[in-house]
């Protein structure tokens, strides 16, 4: 206290700098910023939260993350897989984003639609997606549009003329929203039936005749249905996304199958998100130093022969980008103007969609 009121009679400037040294000390000898993050991880359990069920493109990436990250992480953590489903992703992420500790100890790996709801519904988008940290990216997220071999159209003119039915999860889901987007601004004549569970349910429900058509991530299909893609059962008729995917270089972008300059900027947007793909990340606020290692970590596991090998036996797509390159195409998303979100919100319009009558 003799100490304190010594300072307070030489004025604030003395005091400021006082606290000034306080707030230096505590930021030397707190855990995360004192290059220990060894020891922030050292017998510890470094969670790995994402939005949807088990089975999916998400839950492949982070299974394969969970086995193979931790060994390049100083203090070696236990990396486990955490799963809370709803809202297309979006209730993992408002909680990720709002409640979670800025420690480090739980990463995530959300939608790459998380600036596109933020920024097009902040209603429901509670949160700052352009300040999270990205660590890296496994794979883009082109998103790919399947009929199954007996739809009543299975062309892209076809499907302007004749109605196909689309299995999808939820209405604020992307597998509703980008056929509805085909629907409202590429002239596809299409009804949307919503309340399939995952990705997985929706495209049994594809084969099973109940619908014609499901969209979800590229990879998702590459890794769980590729029996059925070779048999002709589902065929895939295009995709979403800023470039085509390496392993379907024929099939066209949504952008490309449209003459009206405006509908393609719309629908280039929408598929924005797509470099950013399957990324883990961090949440803002997260030490630089603690983001540093796992960035590192991250970049020796996408280069690791084990990793590889396992990825290839699950038939995960592995097109790594690095944490500040997802960065960048985030920054990028947020430069959209008034005019093309109120354009991009009117095309991935859902309203119309009916729900899957449930059995008695």
């Amino acid at each position: 206290m003799k100490i304190l009121d010594a300072i307070l009679k030489r004025g604030m400037p003395a005091f400021a700098a006082f606290i000034a040294a306080v707030a230096a000390t505590v930021f030397v000898f707190s855990p995360a910023h004192a290059g220990s993050v060894e020891s922030l991880y050292k017998g510890k359990n470094l969670t790995i939260l994402i939005g949807h069920p088990p089975g999916g493109s998400y839950d492949l990436y982070a299974q394969l993350a969970a086995i193979h990250m931790g060994k390049y992480i100083a203090g070696n953590p236990n990396v486990i897989v955490q799963h809370m489903p709803g809202g297309g992703g979006r209730k993992a992420a408002s909680h990720y984003m709002n409640k979670v500790a800025a420690d480090g100890m739980t990463i995530a790996l959300l939608p790459d639609t998380l600036a596109h709801i933020q920024l097009l519904t902040p209603k429901r988008g509670k949160w700052d997606a352009s300040k999270i940290r990205y660590i890296g990216r496994f794979a883009p997220a082109n998103a790919a549009f399947a009929v199954r071999k007996d739809a009543p159209a299975t062309t892209i003119e076809g499907m302007r003329k004749t109605e196909l039915i689309v299995g999808c999860t939820g209405k604020s889901a992307r597998s509703a929203q980008m056929p509805a987007a085909l629907k409202n601004v590429g002239g596809f004549k299409l009804k949307l039936i919503c309340g399939y569970k995952g990705s997985k349910g929706a495209t049994l429900a594809t084969l099973r005749g109940e619908v014609d058509m499901v969209s979800k991530n590229w990879a998702a299909f590459k890794s769980a249905d590729g029996p059925e893609m070779a048999s002709g059962n589902l065929k895939i008729v295009l995709q979403a996304g800023l470039e085509r995917d390496k392993d379907l270089p024929n099939v066209p972008l949504l952008q490309e199958i449209v003459s009206d300059p405006q509908a393609k900027k719309v629908l280039e947007f929408i598929g924005s998100g797509a470099p950013i793909g399957r990324s883990l990340m961090a949440k803002p606020g997260t030490p630089d130093d603690v983001v540093t290692a796992l960035r590192g970590a991250f970049q020796k596991m996408v280069k690791d022969p084990a990793f590889l090998s396992d990825a290839a036996k699950r038939k995960a797509i592995i097109d790594p980008a690095t944490g500040e390159q997802v960065e960048a195409v985030n920054r990028d998303i947020f430069k959209a103007d008034a005019a093309l979100i109120k354009a991009a919100n009117k095309a991935l319009d859902t309203s119309g969609a009916g729900e899957v009558k449930k059995k008695k």
